[in-house]
């Protein structure tokens, strides 16, 4: 009896197996992210956030993303942080299977609010992100289209803990090295949210290095994990992307310069 059950198990877990293959299609590539960040401090409560991200495929030689990112912070306390934004994207084909079913660029605009908690446990800095999307991202209704005629509404949720600490001394001080681990999900929702109610994971390990209060500069490894928002082929599609990851970060006090 034991090993008919076991025999049955087998079979089952088989199955299972091979299903989830079939209906599953994986592909991989290496990707490079080459990002500036840049925080304008206007006062002690609010600053103004820029950045721009250039994300290559083959790690340089092909275009993946290119995203514009503002927004407006507000420091609720010395360990919340709010800010309210708009981000331009422009996506391309790219890979085995193009994120647009035509093959076609496409350009989303995004608006978004996020909130950003910083804690410290002994050396460990530890900063919780949680953010709310609304991505109006653009659509062909027919391929021989040259531009975007449909923009619909999907939201997304997104949450990123990060932990750093410095390689010397007590805390990331002033010509300081340290490391940094940080993980992000992404979940879709509402009607439009189609296949991807899991759309994409984040982790990356890099090391910085703090020159002064104005730059800090960082580099590593980083893994993207991404579901495409529609089958192929009856096939769900993930992509498995690995890479480099380059974060220059600026800070500007311009509350000095108000002062003098």
């Amino acid at each position: 009896m034991k090993l008919n059950y076991l025999l049955l198990l087998t079979i089952i877990f088989s199955i299972n197996q091979s299903y989830s293959q079939n209906t599953r299609k994986n592909e991989r590539n290496d990707i490079g992210w080459y990002n500036y960040f840049g925080t304008f401090k206007l006062n002690d409560k609010y600053s103004i956030h820029s950045e721009y991200q250039l994300r290559r495929d083959n790690f340089i030689t092909d275009k993946q993303q290119g995203l514009l990112r503002v927004g407006l912070n507000y420091q609720l306390n010395q360990k919340v942080q709010l800010r309210l934004g708009y981000a331009w994207i422009e996506t391309y084909p790219y890979g085995e299977t193009p994120l647009n079913g035509m093959g076609k660029d496409f350009t989303e605009h995004r608006a978004f609010q996020m909130v950003t908690i910083n804690d410290k446990i002994s050396k460990l800095d530890i900063s919780h992100r949680f953010m709310l999307e609304q991505r109006w991202v653009g659509r062909y209704s027919n391929a021989s289209l040259s531009s975007e005629d449909q923009f619909p509404l999907l939201n997304r949720f997104r949450y990123m803990v990060r932990l750093q600490m410095p390689l010397k001394g007590d805390k990331i001080d002033n010509k300081t090295p340290y490391i940094a681990a940080y993980d992000e999900l992404f979940i879709g929702f509402g009607k439009n949210v189609n296949e991807n109610i899991f759309d994409q994971n984040r982790f990356g390990l890099v090391l910085g290095y703090r020159f002064n209060s104005s730059l800090r500069i960082e580099a590593g490894y980083l893994n993207q994990t991404l579901q495409l928002g529609r089958e192929v082929n009856n096939r769900n599609v993930f992509q498995y992307n690995n890479g480099l990851i380059i974060n220059t970060n600026f800070n500007f006090d311009l509350t000095s310069k108000k002062e003098k």
